[in-house]
Parts: C-alpha cells; structure tokens; sequence
C-alpha cells in the first residue's frame, strides 16, 4: 500500500497524496542554449514527462531559466550545486522547484535565505542527497545519507520552511533501497526516488526496475526518474514502463510478445519493432499483444485489446477477444497496425 506523504505543488502539477506517481527526466542540453534546452523539453513533454530538471552551472543558465520557462508546459527544476547564490538567481527566475545537494551546500546561512526566498514565492526546496557530492567517501553510507539529508531538514525547518520533497539516490540498488526505507519512515514529505548513475540502456533498466520498483512496491515514492547515460527520452519511456508494470499508471501502449523459439515462422521481431516506431508516442492505454504461435498466442491474443498470433506465414487477429481476420504474409503488419489505429481512434 502507497504510504500517502503530503501534497507539495510544483508549478502547475501536485505530487504526493494520492497524486498520480509523476515521471521526471533532466535536460542534457547546456541550459544557457535556450533553443535546444526547450526543443528538448518539448519533445519530452511529448512523451509524457511530467517535471522538467535542468542543471544550473553558472549565472548565465539561471538567467536563462525564465525564457525556457516561457516556451514549455510543465514544472521547471533548477538543479543547483556547490554555489547557493545560483539557486537564488533561479528563484527570481522563475524556477518552479529548486534541488539543493546537503552534501555541497554546507553554509547554513545561505540555506536559510534560500529557504526564506522559496517561502515567499512557494516554491519548494528538494532536498537530493547522493553519494558523488560527499567530500570523502563515508564509512557508512547509509547513515552519512540519513544525517545528511535529516541535518538540511533541521536547517530548511528552522526558518518555518516545510515545502520540502526528499530524494537519497546512489549508484547502488541495495543502498539506494535501505536510505529510502529509513528516511520514509522518518519524514512525511514526499520522495522523489531513483538509482543514480545508473548507466548506460540495459544497466539502468535493471538497476532502476529492481531499485525504483522494490520502493514502489513497499508504497515509497511520488515522482520518479530513470538515469540513463544517453537520449533523455528513454528516460521517460522506462519511468512509465515500470509503473505500468506494477499497475500504478495506465500510460500507452503495453506490448505483449513472445520471446520467439523455433516454433516462430513469422519474424515477431520485426512486428514489434515496428510497434515502438509507430505509437511510441500514443498516451491512450491499449494492450497489444504480438505471438509466435499456437502454444501461447491464442490466449495471450484473446486477452489484449488488440492481438495477432501468427502462424506459418499468416496471422490470426483478434480484437477484444473474438477473431476479426485472417492476414496473409506481408500484410500482417500493415493490417495490424491500420486495426490498432482505428481503437486508438476510437477513443
């Protein structure tokens, strides 16, 4: 069960409560190219994603924060390190969210006016511990992480600021998973989870399931994202694959398909290719499914909204569990897929 922390606003978007587990990515555009850092955005937005995090290096990309924010459609996070007089400069910005590092903002009286200047504009404070900010390397992490996180609490609490999302987020799955367990425990803020540096593609698809996915099964977490070293857009992609895996979000398309054996006389993967190429970027849930063979096809298909299982060159298509057709050859896919548009219209 969803452990229910409070409801913090960023921008025009709720998180916590029973808000919707929100997706979030980061630009990897240099935020001071004001046309890249929006197209990026823009195109992410497409996708789904819900919060936006930019990273603010100097005081040109603070500056910048207010024209970006003109040409986009969700919150905007400027993501500050080492030099608080930049989260400053973002504030009057326009930033809608402001993440401080603990581990490398350590002069308390800049936290505080940073605190006083969110208060006065209600823009919230997260507060993103991680291991690569620590000076030396703790020789015990998970309590560095902890106290740390605990000790910028105590500093943002004592100004009467309390619009605060807490994110721990290290490289390491078990790690990741035991500082999110104490720290859920210990605060009624919203989290935002993750495994940090979590490689490249495959890498991070299998840290972030099992991280991101044992949190979100034990009820901790309100926003989420993927760290991918590559194109930003898988980032999204994944975020909501894993909370349609564990049926917290309807996002898309779900594509069932065989894996493919030597039962296989139609080339499934080509099929399925072809699926993510053309409705990556349909938001309407639809189950799909995509089969090999008589084993399992018939009733994976029939259960799907949509669904063909193949045969010796042909396919039987179903549609809400009942046959509609038989396709032949190279009509499979262009059938399916004129099929799987026309539900899609539908709704």
């Amino acid at each position: 069960m969803r452990k229910l922390k409070r409801i913090i606003r960023i921008g025009n978007t709720e998180i916590g409560g029973e808000n919707p587990i929100r997706v979030q990515s980061m630009t990897k555009t240099d935020t001071r190219d004001v046309d890249s850092t929006v197209n990026q955005i823009l195109e992410l937005e497409e996708l789904g994603c819900e919060i936006i995090r930019v990273a603010v290096k100097d005081m040109e990309a603070a500056s910048k924060i207010g024209e970006i924010k003109k040409r986009i459609h969700i919150p905007l996070v400027a993501d500050i390190h080492f030099d608080p007089r930049l989260a400053v400069e973002s504030i009057k910005n326009g930033a809608d969210k402001i993440r401080l590092n603990p581990s490398n903002i350590q002069d308390k009286e800049w936290i505080k006016k940073v605190a006083t200047l969110c208060k006065e504009r209600n823009i919230p404070i997260r507060v993103g511990a991680n291991l690569g900010s620590f000076r030396e390397r703790p020789k015990d992490l998970v309590k560095a992480m902890v106290e740390s996180v605990k000790n910028e609490v105590e500093i943002l609490n004592s100004v009467g600021f309390d619009n605060i999302v807490i994110s721990a987020k290290t490289s390491n799955v078990l790690t990741t998973i035991q500082v999110n367990r104490l720290l859920s425990d210990m605060f009624e803020y919203p989290f935002h989870i993750g495994v940090t540096e979590a490689g490249p593609l495959s890498d991070s698809l299998v840290k972030s399931s099992i991280g991101i996915g044992i949190l979100l099964n034990e009820g901790i977490g309100d926003t989420l994202r993927v760290s991918i070293t590559g194109n930003p857009r898988e980032e999204v992609i994944a975020g909501y694959k894993i909370l349609k895996a564990l049926e917290l979000r309807k996002h898309g398309l779900e594509i069932i398909s065989c894996p493919t054996c030597g039962r296989a006389e139609v080339d499934i993967e080509s099929i399925v290719t072809k699926l993510n190429t053309d409705f990556g970027n349909v938001k309407t849930e639809l189950k799909v499914a995509v089969m090999g063979c008589v084993v399992n096809g018939p009733g994976e298909a029939k259960d799907a909204d949509i669904g063909v299982a193949c045969g010796k060159d042909s396919g039987v298509l179903f549609k809400k569990g009942k046959i509609v057709k038989v396709v032949r050859g190279e009509e499979i896919y262009p059938v399916f897929k004129s099929e799987i548009e026309k539900l899609l219209n539908e709704d």
